[in-house]
């Protein structure tokens, strides 16, 4: 079965909705030897580009200014789907429901003052929403003490796997399961695939379009 057209998210919006809520992405760079790099970075996605900030000095740093071509990736497990949910002698059969967002870019420093304030206050508006902190103001000394870099995109690929694919009785079948299995993100998996939780049971209250 081909699935890698249904499992593609079509909706640019959703792409972008997925990003400002994921905190942890990765982004490879090319070391001085050849080898990638991949480090853990928080993010913020604006303007079409992910912003990142770091110390001025590093070696991702090094290998971006050697190499400006990088790769950024975000994911999220939704659901593991253990083999017993199809058949208890068939390891083989475990899956897993998710979202991911993979980049091929262009990754640039930023320079300019304004732009570099734009990216250090979304950043804290991300991670920290309920406030509580004075904006950064492109005056200030700040800026000059940490580095601020952008990924503008080449090519963006969503994928998710919710059970889309499905046959609508297969579906409910399986968010049968993960309700009954009942781990910490059963819920919101279940939100997310498109049902609600009742006193009478599942209940599909809207068609997950992405």
């Amino acid at each position: 079965m081909q699935l890698t057209g249904i499992l593609q998210i079509k909706s640019y919006e959703k792409v972008k909705e997925f990003l400002n809520e994921e905190h942890v992405g990765r982004v490879a760079s090319i070391d001085v030897n050849g080898f990638p790099q991949i480090i853990p970075m928080n993010f913020v996605f604006l303007n079409d580009a992910v912003y990142m900030h770091s110390h001025v000095k590093g070696e991702k740093l090094d290998n971006i200014t050697r190499n400006n071509k990088v790769g950024f990736e975000a994911d999220r497990e939704l659901e593991f789907l253990p083999s017993y949910f199809e058949d208890p002698h068939n390891a083989s059969l475990a899956d897993t429901l998710y979202i991911s967002v993979v980049i091929k870019g262009v990754a640039s420093f930023v320079s300019d003052r304004e732009e570099k304030t734009l990216a250090l206050n979304g950043l804290m508006k991300k991670y920290q929403p309920e406030g509580q902190y004075d904006p950064i103001q492109s005056e200030m000394r700040v800026l000059d003490a940490v580095s601020v870099f952008k990924v503008t995109p080449q090519t963006l690929h969503g994928k998710y796997k919710i059970g889309q694919h499905m046959r609508s009785e297969s579906r409910l079948d399986l968010a049968q399961k993960i309700l009954e299995k009942n781990s910490p993100s059963a819920i919101e998996t279940l939100k997310i695939m498109g049902f609600d939780v009742t006193e009478s049971g599942l209940k599909m209250i809207d068609e997950p379009v992405w």
